[in-house]
């Protein structure tokens, strides 16, 4: 009997141990982790400098059939100011936009009438603003762009006749938008580079009789997050507003082309 009640009290003491142990607050080391979660967002931005042609003429008011041909080399002699800048923002879902600006400031002698000399300033100024839809393909994408070109241009016109004594001086602004529809189609033919094409044409007459854009060039990535952008690009434009020769009349029938080079900064 006596023993049975000392196993008892060792059974209940060690019971009674166990329970204080327990009992024992527990202190619990919570680590928190915290997962990256992909931005549904990706942008480029892209400075670049242009070797800019402009071919072709204009006419303001009576004065008509004025050539506005500009070489590279004649810009560089006469530019004043000059800013060229891209940007794009890609959604995960193939939605994006896609923004391009190209200013410059220039002045230019023609030959005028009867022998005379005519000074042309010229400033122009193209914003491209694009939706688009990027598709995937097996080696590269094609962008898919809707959207409108707005031309921003001033002239101040100076003849100075051979045979005619003074001068007569002008000057217009006149700004328009055009309707473009376009694509963009790359194509990685190697880890680091990429061959590109550009197209698109707008206007219809509702604004500019006619526009349009292609480009083509080359990509090469320096590293995950900028590149290299080498291409060459040409811009038309026929534009047209009043009867020409008639007082406050206004057209622009030019191409505006060159090779471009491009630091493009992916974030």
């Amino acid at each position: 009997m006596n023993k049975n009640r000392l196993l008892m009290g060792s059974i209940i003491t060690s019971s009674l141990l166990f329970g204080a142990g327990d009992m024992t607050p527990a202190t619990t080391e919570v680590i928190a982790i915290e997962e990256s979660t992909p931005s549904s967002w990706s942008f480029e931005l892209e400075p670049y400098l242009m070797a800019t042609s402009i071919e072709g003429d204009t006419s303001l008011g009576r004065a008509t059939g004025i050539n506005v041909s500009v070489d590279f080399s004649d810009i560089l002699e006469t530019l004043q100011m000059g800013a060229m800048v891209h940007f794009e923002a890609h959604h995960n879902s193939g939605f994006g936009i896609w923004v391009d600006y190209a200013f410059m400031d220039l002045a230019q002698d023609t030959d005028g009438p009867l022998g005379g000399v005519i000074d042309v300033g010229v400033r122009q100024a193209v914003l491209e603003v694009f939706g688009l839809y990027r598709q995937p393909l097996a080696m590269g994408r094609i962008d898919y762009m809707l959207g409108a070109r707005w031309w921003n241009n001033d002239f101040d016109l100076e003849i100075n006749p051979a045979l005619l004594p003074g001068s007569i001086s002008t000057a217009t602004s006149k700004d328009w938008v055009d309707i473009v529809v376009g694509a963009n189609w790359l194509y990685e033919f190697s880890p680091d580079w990429s061959v590109k094409v550009r197209g698109d044409i707008g206007g219809f007459g509702l604004e500019s009789d006619f526009t349009a854009t292609a480009a083509l060039g080359f990509e090469y990535a320096i590293s995950d997050l900028m590149s290299l952008d080498l291409q060459y690009k040409a811009t038309w434009v026929d534009y047209e507003d009043g009867e020409a020769g008639t007082r406050g009349s206004f057209a622009y029938d030019t191409v505006t082309h060159g090779p471009i080079v491009g630091l493009k900064f992916k974030f």
